[in-house]
């Protein structure tokens, strides 16, 4: 199977034959954004300072080095948990045309409406991996929101086959989290019977 590599910006096409459990990578522009970025545009109605239109979004927080004059360099980015960001995801894809979203963990309802209705992927990097995710930027273009400190602020990467990337949210609204849980709850009961037929002695 060919690797899928997707390249901003991203058009609704691109993403019409991705589908939950997918592996991909992304090369251009990913954007660090976490909750208080989030917060700034739905709650406070500030708009952001990056147009992140067929762009990717990175629920992180790096650690960044101070090269001087305006220049850093990326140490470690791994996720930070995309659940603090649901009750935003749904109104900040369709705000922004945001068509990647990474992080750590699986999304609800409001992420799968927001991937639907507006053609968008959630996707997870696998934790554990921060300084490997490092060596995937290619350089830090720009920053913005300084105020909030370093894990909050918008960090502007370019990124060459950043991943690999587990597609956790489809175009169709599919979660592969959800589904799991039914899968693996349906297996439970099925265990539970067995090992209670098995050990009915014990009661």
């Amino acid at each position: 199977m060919s690797k899928k590599v997707l390249t901003t910006p991203i058009k609704d096409e691109d993403l019409k034959d991705i589908r939950i459990g997918d592996i991909i990578y992304l090369t251009g522009t990913l954007v660090t954004c976490r909750d208080v970025a989030h917060r700034r545009l739905i709650e406070e109605k500030i708009p952001l300072p990056v147009d992140l239109k067929g762009k990717a979004i990175f629920h992180a927080g790096p650690i960044v080095r101070d090269l001087g004059n305006e220049e850093y360099e990326i140490v470690s980015i791994g996720p930070t948990t995309s659940m603090r960001m649901e009750k935003f995801e749904k109104e900040f894809i369709e705000e922004t045309g945001v068509k990647l979203i990474v992080g750590k963990g699986g999304m609800g309802k409001n992420t799968e409406e927001g991937c639907k209705n507006h053609k968008a992927l959630h996707l997870v990097f696998p934790a554990g991996n921060a300084v490997f995710a490092a060596t995937k930027v290619e350089q830090i273009r720009e920053v913005h929101w300084k105020d909030l400190g370093m894990p909050e602020s918008l960090w502007v990467c370019e990124v060459s086959e950043f991943g690999p990337l587990i597609v956790s949210i489809d175009t169709e609204g599919n979660n592969i989290f959800e589904e799991n849980k039914v899968e693996f709850n349906k297996k439970k009961e099925e265990q539970y019977a067995l090992i209670s037929e098995q050990v009915r002695f014990i009661k």
